[in-house]
């Protein structure tokens, strides 16, 4: 006969349940503002359009206007960036010449 090895605590399947549904609670309470934000922003829209029909006129150019400006900011943005890689600069030495001399040269 064997026995299993006591680990002070005992072993249950529903711990691990348990801790499965506690990060999906987690995960529900951390993602449901944004969720509810596109959702109800996309809904407002539906509903605008829905019942006032020169509202979706509205919507669709305000999307579209929102559309040219991101691409603009992207484009004005890629071309501020710099060349990859670091820049090799000569320096200059000022390594005195001849022994005992503690002076650069001027």
């Amino acid at each position: 006969m064997t026995t299993k090895p006591s680990s002070g605590r005992p072993s249950s399947d529903n711990s691990m349940l348990g801790a499965g549904l506690l990060a999906v609670a987690a995960c529900a309470v951390c993602c449901a503002g944004p969720l509810l934000a596109v959702l109800g922003g996309i809904g407002a829209a539906s509903f605008i359009g829905a019942i006032w029909i020169p509202g979706l006129a509205v919507v669709a150019v305000a999307a579209a206007s929102a559309a040219v400006w991101v691409q603009r900011r992207r484009k004005r943005a890629s071309a501020c960036q710099t060349g990859p890689g670091p820049v090799d600069v000569d320096m200059p030495t000022g390594i005195p010449h001849g022994p005992g001399s503690n002076r650069l040269p001027q």
